[in-house]
Protein backbone atom coordinates (compact mmCIF):
# COMPACT_ATOMS: atom_id res chain seq x y z
CA UNK A 1 0.00 0.00 0.00
CA UNK A 2 3.00 2.42 1.00
CA UNK A 3 3.72 3.96 -2.13
CA UNK A 4 0.24 4.01 -3.76
CA UNK A 5 -0.94 6.22 -0.74
CA UNK A 6 -0.21 9.54 -1.55
CA UNK A 7 -1.77 8.56 -5.20
CA UNK A 8 -5.45 8.01 -3.33
CA UNK A 9 -7.91 10.63 -1.96
CA UNK A 10 -10.15 10.30 0.63
CA UNK A 11 -13.37 11.46 0.18
CA UNK A 12 -17.04 11.16 2.53
CA UNK A 13 -20.02 11.01 0.11
CA UNK A 14 -23.63 11.79 1.46
CA UNK A 15 -25.28 10.47 -1.59
CA UNK A 16 -28.58 12.29 -0.39
CA UNK A 17 -32.29 12.03 -2.31
CA UNK A 18 -32.03 15.71 -2.21
CA UNK A 19 -28.87 17.07 -2.08
CA UNK A 20 -25.05 15.07 -2.34
CA UNK A 21 -22.44 16.15 -0.45
CA UNK A 22 -18.57 15.54 -0.28
CA UNK A 23 -16.09 16.22 1.83
CA UNK A 24 -13.05 16.30 1.08
CA UNK A 25 -9.95 17.39 3.52
CA UNK A 26 -11.98 18.12 6.12
CA UNK A 27 -14.12 20.64 3.98
CA UNK A 28 -17.20 20.33 2.64
CA UNK A 29 -16.20 20.83 -1.16
CA UNK A 30 -19.61 19.68 -2.85
CA UNK A 31 -22.77 20.58 -2.32
CA UNK A 32 -25.45 20.46 -4.76
CA UNK A 33 -28.86 18.59 -5.76
CA UNK A 34 -29.14 15.30 -6.69
CA UNK A 35 -30.14 16.31 -10.12
CA UNK A 36 -29.21 15.33 -13.30
CA UNK A 37 -30.04 16.98 -16.90
CA UNK A 38 -30.02 14.74 -19.86
CA UNK A 39 -30.27 15.11 -23.47
CA UNK A 40 -33.18 12.79 -24.69
CA UNK A 41 -31.87 11.73 -28.15
CA UNK A 42 -27.51 11.89 -27.46
CA UNK A 43 -27.93 10.27 -23.71
CA UNK A 44 -25.32 12.98 -22.65
CA UNK A 45 -25.33 14.80 -19.73
CA UNK A 46 -25.83 18.39 -19.76
CA UNK A 47 -25.79 19.83 -16.18
CA UNK A 48 -25.47 18.27 -12.90
CA UNK A 49 -26.32 19.70 -9.60
CA UNK A 50 -27.46 23.06 -8.84
CA UNK A 51 -27.31 24.28 -12.80
CA UNK A 52 -29.71 21.10 -13.21
CA UNK A 53 -31.99 21.81 -10.65
CA UNK A 54 -33.00 25.18 -12.36
CA UNK A 55 -34.06 23.23 -15.24
CA UNK A 56 -36.54 21.32 -13.31
CA UNK A 57 -39.85 21.55 -14.10
CA UNK A 58 -38.78 23.68 -17.47
CA UNK A 59 -37.32 21.56 -20.39
CA UNK A 60 -38.83 20.60 -23.06
CA UNK A 61 -38.96 17.46 -24.92
CA UNK A 62 -35.40 16.74 -25.89
CA UNK A 63 -34.01 17.42 -22.22
CA UNK A 64 -34.90 15.28 -19.01
CA UNK A 65 -34.07 16.01 -15.77
CA UNK A 66 -33.71 12.93 -13.61
CA UNK A 67 -33.39 12.47 -9.80
CA UNK A 68 -31.06 9.51 -9.94
CA UNK A 69 -32.29 8.65 -6.25
CA UNK A 70 -35.62 7.78 -4.78
CA UNK A 71 -36.67 7.11 -1.18
CA UNK A 72 -32.75 7.14 -0.29
CA UNK A 73 -31.75 4.64 -2.88
CA UNK A 74 -30.44 4.36 -6.17
CA UNK A 75 -33.30 4.48 -9.04
CA UNK A 76 -31.27 5.01 -11.69
CA UNK A 77 -28.15 3.45 -11.76
CA UNK A 78 -26.24 4.97 -15.53
CA UNK A 79 -27.60 8.87 -14.14
CA UNK A 80 -26.49 8.15 -10.46
CA UNK A 81 -22.80 7.19 -11.40
CA UNK A 82 -22.52 10.19 -13.89
CA UNK A 83 -23.94 12.32 -11.23
CA UNK A 84 -20.98 11.03 -9.05
CA UNK A 85 -18.30 11.41 -11.60
CA UNK A 86 -19.28 14.92 -12.42
CA UNK A 87 -19.65 15.50 -8.64
CA UNK A 88 -15.82 14.23 -7.93
CA UNK A 89 -14.34 16.01 -11.22
CA UNK A 90 -15.61 18.84 -9.50
CA UNK A 91 -13.21 18.57 -6.40
CA UNK A 92 -10.74 21.63 -6.30
CA UNK A 93 -7.89 19.39 -5.04
CA UNK A 94 -8.65 16.87 -7.68
CA UNK A 95 -9.00 19.12 -10.42
CA UNK A 96 -5.47 19.73 -10.57
CA UNK A 97 -4.19 16.09 -10.50
CA UNK A 98 -2.70 14.69 -14.01
CA UNK A 99 -4.67 11.72 -13.42
CA UNK A 100 -7.94 10.37 -11.41
CA UNK A 101 -6.50 9.59 -8.46
CA UNK A 102 -7.75 6.22 -6.56
CA UNK A 103 -10.57 6.93 -3.80
CA UNK A 104 -10.62 5.48 -0.48
CA UNK A 105 -14.50 6.52 0.18
CA UNK A 106 -16.96 6.10 2.83
CA UNK A 107 -20.87 6.14 1.84
CA UNK A 108 -23.91 6.52 3.67
CA UNK A 109 -26.65 4.60 3.24
CA UNK A 110 -30.15 4.39 4.90
CA UNK A 111 -31.12 2.09 7.20
CA UNK A 112 -33.41 -0.17 5.62
CA UNK A 113 -32.35 -0.78 2.64
CA UNK A 114 -31.85 -4.49 1.08
CA UNK A 115 -28.71 -6.22 -0.52
CA UNK A 116 -29.15 -5.22 -3.52
CA UNK A 117 -29.59 -1.39 -2.88
CA UNK A 118 -26.36 -1.29 -1.40
CA UNK A 119 -24.53 -3.37 -3.68
CA UNK A 120 -25.74 -0.44 -6.12
CA UNK A 121 -24.23 1.97 -4.25
CA UNK A 122 -20.88 -0.03 -3.84
CA UNK A 123 -20.81 -0.54 -7.55
CA UNK A 124 -21.67 2.96 -8.47
CA UNK A 125 -18.38 4.13 -6.36
CA UNK A 126 -16.32 1.60 -7.59
CA UNK A 127 -17.09 2.57 -11.24
CA UNK A 128 -16.20 6.09 -9.95
CA UNK A 129 -12.92 4.59 -9.06
CA UNK A 130 -13.20 4.12 -5.67
CA UNK A 131 -10.70 1.71 -4.71
CA UNK A 132 -11.88 1.10 -1.49
CA UNK A 133 -15.41 1.72 -0.46
CA UNK A 134 -17.11 1.99 3.39
CA UNK A 135 -20.91 2.24 3.71
CA UNK A 136 -22.14 3.76 6.99
CA UNK A 137 -25.95 3.84 8.06
CA UNK A 138 -26.99 6.83 7.56
CA UNK A 139 -28.15 7.65 11.44
CA UNK A 140 -24.78 6.45 12.49
CA UNK A 141 -22.73 9.03 10.57
CA UNK A 142 -25.93 11.59 11.81
CA UNK A 143 -25.26 11.10 15.21
CA UNK A 144 -21.34 11.15 14.58
CA UNK A 145 -22.07 14.51 12.83
CA UNK A 146 -23.96 15.63 15.84
CA UNK A 147 -21.24 15.01 18.08
CA UNK A 148 -22.57 12.21 20.12
CA UNK A 149 -19.79 9.73 21.64
CA UNK A 150 -21.65 6.22 19.54
CA UNK A 151 -19.04 4.19 21.20
CA UNK A 152 -20.71 4.59 24.95
CA UNK A 153 -22.70 2.21 26.56
CA UNK A 154 -25.38 4.99 26.30
CA UNK A 155 -28.50 4.94 24.36
CA UNK A 156 -29.19 8.06 22.20
CA UNK A 157 -32.12 8.26 19.63
CA UNK A 158 -31.46 10.11 16.36
CA UNK A 159 -34.08 11.03 13.61
CA UNK A 160 -32.82 12.04 10.25
CA UNK A 161 -35.66 13.70 7.83
CA UNK A 162 -33.75 13.67 4.64
CA UNK A 163 -35.63 13.94 1.40
CA UNK A 164 -36.52 10.72 0.28
CA UNK A 165 -36.44 8.58 3.90
CA UNK A 166 -36.81 9.34 7.73
CA UNK A 167 -34.23 7.37 9.65
CA UNK A 168 -35.11 6.58 13.36
CA UNK A 169 -32.41 4.93 15.43
CA UNK A 170 -31.78 4.56 18.66
CA UNK A 171 -28.44 3.39 19.13
CA UNK A 172 -25.22 2.21 21.54
CA UNK A 173 -22.18 0.87 22.08
CA UNK A 174 -21.45 2.29 18.40
CA UNK A 175 -24.19 -0.03 16.85
CA UNK A 176 -27.95 0.15 15.80
CA UNK A 177 -30.37 -1.51 18.21
CA UNK A 178 -33.35 -0.66 16.97
CA UNK A 179 -34.52 1.37 14.01
CA UNK A 180 -37.00 2.63 11.13
CA UNK A 181 -36.83 3.60 7.77
CA UNK A 182 -40.13 5.91 6.79
CA UNK A 183 -40.43 6.83 3.17
CA UNK A 184 -42.18 9.95 4.70
CA UNK A 185 -39.51 12.82 4.55
CA UNK A 186 -38.68 15.81 2.77
CA UNK A 187 -40.19 15.01 -0.59
CA UNK A 188 -43.60 13.35 0.21
CA UNK A 189 -43.93 16.94 2.14
CA UNK A 190 -43.45 18.83 -1.39
CA UNK A 191 -45.88 16.40 -2.82
CA UNK A 192 -48.22 17.46 -0.04
CA UNK A 193 -47.87 21.18 -0.45
CA UNK A 194 -48.79 20.75 -4.23
CA UNK A 195 -51.30 18.50 -3.59
CA UNK A 196 -53.04 20.66 -0.87
CA UNK A 197 -52.63 24.07 -3.43
CA UNK A 198 -53.93 22.54 -6.08
CA UNK A 199 -57.20 21.34 -4.01
CA UNK A 200 -57.74 24.47 -1.81
CA UNK A 201 -56.45 27.13 -3.84
CA UNK A 202 -56.82 25.59 -7.79
CA UNK A 203 -53.70 26.58 -8.40
CA UNK A 204 -51.59 24.04 -9.90
CA UNK A 205 -48.05 24.91 -8.73
CA UNK A 206 -44.72 23.16 -9.44
CA UNK A 207 -42.27 21.05 -7.61
CA UNK A 208 -39.76 23.73 -7.28
CA UNK A 209 -42.15 26.06 -6.37
CA UNK A 210 -43.79 23.64 -3.53
CA UNK A 211 -39.88 23.03 -2.06
CA UNK A 212 -39.55 27.30 -2.04
CA UNK A 213 -42.77 27.29 -0.31
CA UNK A 214 -41.67 24.52 2.14
CA UNK A 215 -38.54 26.12 2.57
CA UNK A 216 -39.75 30.09 3.27
CA UNK A 217 -43.12 29.11 5.24
CA UNK A 218 -43.25 25.68 6.22
CA UNK A 219 -44.25 24.81 10.00
CA UNK A 220 -44.86 21.55 11.78
CA UNK A 221 -47.30 23.06 13.93
CA UNK A 222 -50.04 25.99 13.36
CA UNK A 223 -48.95 27.92 16.88
CA UNK A 224 -45.56 28.97 16.32
CA UNK A 225 -43.68 31.60 18.45
CA UNK A 226 -41.97 33.61 15.54
CA UNK A 227 -44.13 32.76 12.58
CA UNK A 228 -42.68 33.71 8.94
CA UNK A 229 -44.42 36.20 6.86
CA UNK A 230 -47.30 35.69 4.13
CA UNK A 231 -45.85 34.51 1.17
CA UNK A 232 -46.78 34.71 -2.43
CA UNK A 233 -47.56 32.03 -4.58
CA UNK A 234 -47.25 31.81 -8.68
CA UNK A 235 -48.95 29.20 -10.85
CA UNK A 236 -51.46 28.26 -12.99
CA UNK A 237 -55.23 28.18 -11.89
CA UNK A 238 -56.74 25.39 -12.80
CA UNK A 239 -60.44 26.82 -13.74
CA UNK A 240 -59.02 29.38 -16.16
CA UNK A 241 -55.93 27.96 -17.35
CA UNK A 242 -54.31 31.87 -16.46
CA UNK A 243 -51.32 32.44 -14.68
CA UNK A 244 -52.78 33.32 -11.25
CA UNK A 245 -50.99 34.12 -7.97
CA UNK A 246 -52.20 33.87 -4.14
CA UNK A 247 -51.27 34.54 -0.35
CA UNK A 248 -50.60 31.99 1.73
CA UNK A 249 -49.62 31.79 5.13
CA UNK A 250 -47.68 29.39 6.98
CA UNK A 251 -50.89 27.84 8.68
CA UNK A 252 -52.46 26.50 5.88
CA UNK A 253 -48.84 24.40 5.08
CA UNK A 254 -49.29 23.22 8.76
CA UNK A 255 -52.53 21.93 8.08
CA UNK A 256 -50.98 20.79 4.48
CA UNK A 257 -48.01 18.61 6.03
CA UNK A 258 -50.63 17.31 8.87
CA UNK A 259 -51.02 14.03 8.20
CA UNK A 260 -47.15 13.03 7.20
CA UNK A 261 -45.74 14.30 10.18
CA UNK A 262 -48.41 12.28 12.12
CA UNK A 263 -46.68 9.08 10.36
CA UNK A 264 -43.27 10.64 11.39
CA UNK A 265 -44.68 10.90 14.86
CA UNK A 266 -46.27 7.53 15.23
CA UNK A 267 -42.68 6.25 13.39
CA UNK A 268 -40.91 8.07 16.34
CA UNK A 269 -43.43 6.74 19.09
CA UNK A 270 -43.02 2.94 17.35
CA UNK A 271 -39.22 3.19 17.88
CA UNK A 272 -39.60 4.11 21.42
CA UNK A 273 -41.40 1.41 22.74
CA UNK A 274 -39.37 -1.33 21.06
CA UNK A 275 -36.49 0.08 22.56
CA UNK A 276 -35.29 -1.93 25.89
CA UNK A 277 -35.71 -0.39 29.15
CA UNK A 278 -32.29 0.25 29.74
CA UNK A 279 -31.92 2.23 26.64
CA UNK A 280 -35.07 3.85 27.54
CA UNK A 281 -33.80 5.31 30.71
CA UNK A 282 -30.60 6.63 28.71
CA UNK A 283 -32.90 8.31 26.23
CA UNK A 284 -35.26 9.71 28.90
CA UNK A 285 -32.33 12.18 29.97
CA UNK A 286 -30.64 12.41 26.74
CA UNK A 287 -33.58 13.29 24.58
CA UNK A 288 -33.85 13.04 20.75
CA UNK A 289 -31.71 14.61 17.54
CA UNK A 290 -33.14 15.50 14.84
CA UNK A 291 -30.76 15.98 11.78
CA UNK A 292 -31.53 16.19 8.61
CA UNK A 293 -33.34 19.08 6.02
CA UNK A 294 -36.30 17.93 7.31
CA UNK A 295 -35.79 18.81 10.84
CA UNK A 296 -35.45 22.89 10.17
CA UNK A 297 -39.11 22.73 9.34
CA UNK A 298 -40.73 24.93 11.67
CA UNK A 299 -41.99 23.55 15.30
CA UNK A 300 -41.19 20.23 14.29
CA UNK A 301 -39.01 19.70 17.30
CA UNK A 302 -41.60 20.76 19.69
CA UNK A 303 -44.28 18.94 18.12
CA UNK A 304 -41.96 16.24 18.63
CA UNK A 305 -41.40 16.94 22.36
CA UNK A 306 -44.85 17.23 23.02
CA UNK A 307 -45.90 13.93 20.97
CA UNK A 308 -42.63 12.03 23.22
CA UNK A 309 -42.37 13.90 26.20
CA UNK A 310 -38.96 14.14 25.64
CA UNK A 311 -36.21 17.40 24.99
CA UNK A 312 -35.71 17.09 20.96
CA UNK A 313 -32.38 19.05 20.02
CA UNK A 314 -31.69 19.84 16.56
CA UNK A 315 -28.42 19.92 15.19
CA UNK A 316 -26.26 22.92 14.45
CA UNK A 317 -26.33 22.52 10.99
CA UNK A 318 -29.25 19.40 9.84
CA UNK A 319 -28.40 19.37 6.15
CA UNK A 320 -24.87 18.63 6.95
CA UNK A 321 -24.87 16.70 9.73
CA UNK A 322 -24.65 13.28 8.23
CA UNK A 323 -22.01 14.02 5.27
CA UNK A 324 -20.01 15.72 8.92
CA UNK A 325 -20.03 12.43 10.73
CA UNK A 326 -18.98 10.61 7.36
CA UNK A 327 -16.19 12.70 7.20
CA UNK A 328 -14.93 12.03 11.09
CA UNK A 329 -15.49 8.36 10.40
CA UNK A 330 -12.97 8.75 7.14
CA UNK A 331 -10.82 10.71 9.33
CA UNK A 332 -10.38 7.86 12.14
CA UNK A 333 -11.05 4.54 9.85
CA UNK A 334 -9.25 2.51 12.50
CA UNK A 335 -11.38 3.51 15.38
CA UNK A 336 -14.82 3.15 13.46
CA UNK A 337 -14.28 -0.27 11.51
CA UNK A 338 -16.21 -1.74 13.40
CA UNK A 339 -19.49 0.29 12.71
CA UNK A 340 -18.53 0.25 8.49
CA UNK A 341 -19.80 -1.93 5.89
CA UNK A 342 -17.09 -3.15 3.67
Amino acid sequence: MGFFDFLTEEIAIDLGTANTLIIHNDKVVVDSPSIVARHRTTGKIIAVGKEAAMMQGKTHENIKTIRPLKDGVIADFDASEKMLTMFIKEIPALKKKMFTPALRMVICIPSGITEVEMRAVKESAERVNGKEVYLIHEPMAAAIGIGVDIMQPKGNMIVDIGGGTTEIAVIALGGIVCDKSVKIAGDVFTNDIVYYMRTQHNLYVGERTAEKIKIQIGAATEDLEVPPDEMNVQGRDLLTGKPKQVNISYREIAKALDKSILRIEDAVMETLSQTPPELAADIYNTGIYLAGGGSMLRGLDKRLSQKTDLPVYIAEDPLRAVVRGTGITLKTLNRYKGILIK
